[in-house]
């Protein structure tokens, strides 16, 4: 029977966060109280998580299970800060204050998770590293500690890797170095080649990957999926380090684009894969699991708002009857205020004040169109925040694929410029994303069972053509048609904000009105500045460790 994981309560959640440093402290108790022959070490390191006893299968569906958002990460980070930044929604009020609850536990989520990790390289170095089988167990592995990483790295700069997650394994390292974000962007992608270029589909009917492919819940064993999962993340970090390693980005993105190496949303031909299951993410209805995080972040904000950026990007103008919509997306993203108007926030520091209502109350479960008298603009559409089994937590899709092929052919990075195939991918990249969110909108209910259409009526008139029709592509020069790339795949990304945060950082071209933001990186969580202090002032020197702090593979 397929193995699964489970989404605990909140409570259950807010105590896992904290499982790191217990695990750390206790273990340095036991190793102060405790003589220092041998032997005894020797029971001091048995692994607390039972690494001992646990399955290759259980550590590593374990890992899978994490790379679900956590509750404060949604509310404090995704919400309360990166929506605001990125202007992917409007927030009318300001909601910094509480930051660290989310950035404490995306941390913790990650060194919680290493271990495991660590023990799965240790154990596969026993196996016979050679066979199919085995490869392919380790390809999985280097793809989900790449992905994992990125995130973290990406959110805070340099953090500790090279030395992390091996404390179980020797005292010596309990409090790590800190990386360069640079030698672990390098070394992940080397990582991450290894893996695509090694797995082999047809090692797959023999154990131990018979019995350990029953545990990969993100895929189900299908390592084809692995492999354009492992290319299609070097092709993301390798985007993102351009404008620092254009040579080394460059390199990778020809390899994959030349030798078509297998990517989410391209067949192999480099022609348009139009199938939604074209990703990498975790469908709660999938994995016996409810989401009930993402309702809860959204109720808890309350004033998350459709913003004027965005509508502009999705209609032609103000009206608020809708008529200016262009963009089935609005729909999808989107609903009207309590008085069915569309009416957008500024995103632009104004005069407006906060809005009100209850459009992420639950009794809209059962009474949908009340959202109080006092929502006045409209609010994210309540089946994207209340759905707990149908809404994924997305990884990366096609789209991304896309648009950055879409980038590599406008600008020349790694092929040849070519700003046909470039308007070829741009227009692929958007039947994708239109193709993708209609199959997971169509297929959303709320927790009675009711479906997105049984609520929201999506004009018949609103598709690719539409869309198509109203983009400045192909009359505009290449600075017009490399931000027509960076808004669709904005847009694309809007239940993404980490990597539409990533994606604004890196171009500084991404919609947006009034001042840039100057908000660049996350503080070290004060959990691992108490903890690993010296290490940390090492890593952060003089320069401090602010917001503004640029990441490496920024300008």
């Amino acid at each position: 029977m397929k193995k699964r994981f489970f989404i605990d309560t909140e409570t259950a959640l807010h105590r896992f966060a904290s499982a790191r440093w217990q695990f750390i402290h206790l273990f340095i108790l036991l190793i102060l109280v405790t003589s220092s022959c041998r032997k005894d070490f020797e029971e001091i390191n048995k692994d607390p998580n039972g690494f001992n006893t646990a399955s290759d299968g259980a550590l590593f569906n374990a890992v899978i299970s994490s790379l679900q958002s956590g509750w404060n990460e949604q509310l404090y980070v995704n919400i309360s800060v990166l929506y605001k930044e990125t202007q992917l929604t409007a927030l009318p009020q300001v909601r910094w204050n509480n930051y660290t609850l989310g950035t404490e536990e995306i941390w913790t989520n990650y060194y919680t998770m290493l271990p495991n990790l660590r023990e799965l390289e240790k154990r596969f170095q026993s196996l016979d590293t050679a066979a199919g089988e085995v490869k392919n167990m380790m390809a999985m592995e280097k793809i989900l500690l790449a992905y994992k990483t990125f995130k973290v790295t990406d959110l805070f700069g340099d953090i500790p890797f090279s030395e992390a997650g091996y404390g179980f394994q020797d005292v010596n390292m309990l409090h790590p170095k800190f990386d360069s974000q640079e030698a672990i962007y390098k070394s992940l992608l080397n990582e991450l080649e290894w893996a695509a270029e090694n797995i082999d589909p047809t090692a797959t009917t023999k154990d131990p990957f018979l019995t350990f492919k029953n545990f990969d819940n993100l895929f189900f064993g299908d390592v084809n999926k692995w492999q354009k999962f492992a290319n299609s993340l070097r092709l993301r970090y390798a985007m993102r380090m351009v404008n620092k390693e254009p040579a080394l980005s460059g390199a990778i993105i020809k390899d994959i684009f030349e030798n078509q190496r297998p990517v989410f949303g391209l067949n192999e031909f480099g022609q348009l894969n139009n199938d939604p299951g074209e990703c990498a993410a975790l469908y709660p209805y999938q994995l016996s699991y409810r989401n009930e995080s993402k309702g809860w972040s959204f109720n808890q904000s309350k004033d998350a708002r459709m913003g004027t950026t965005i509508w502009h990007q999705l209609s032609n103008h103000d009206s608020t009857y809708g008529s200016g919509i262009f963009d089935p997306r609005a729909y999808y993203f989107f609903e009207t205020n309590n008085n069915s108007e569309w009416i957008a926030y500024p995103n632009d520091p104004s005069t407006a004040a906060p809005d009100g209502g209850i459009p992420y109350e639950y009794h809209r479960d059962y009474n949908y169109s009340i959202k109080g008298a006092d929502c006045l603009y409209s609010p994210v559409n309540y089946y994207l925040a209340r759905d707990m089994d149908y809404q994924p937590d997305i990884l990366i899709t096609g789209a991304e694929v896309i648009f950055i092929r879409a980038e590599a052919f406008l600008l020349g990075i790694g092929v040849a410029k070519d700003p046909g195939m470039a308007g070829s991918a741009f227009l692929d990249g958007i039947q994708f994303s239109l193709n993708f969110w209609q199959y997971v909108m169509n297929n959303s209910h709320l927790p009675p069972g009711a479906l997105f259409s049984a609520n929201i009526t999506v004009p018949t008139n609103l598709d690719f053509i539409s869309v198509q029709n109203n983009v400045d592509f192909f009359t505009g020069g290449e600075d017009v048609q490399l931000r027509e790339i960076y808004a669709q795949s904005w847009i694309d990304l809007f239940r993404q904000p980490q990597e539409a945060f990533a994606l604004s950082r890196r171009t500084g071209m991404t919609p947006h009105e009034g001042a840039v933001s100057e908000v660049y990186r996350f503080p070290i969580p004060p959990s691992e500045v108490a903890y690993n202090e010296l290490n940390w002032m090492d890593a952060v020197g003089a320069a401090g460790d602010n917001l503004n702090g640029k990441v490496w593979w920024m300008k």
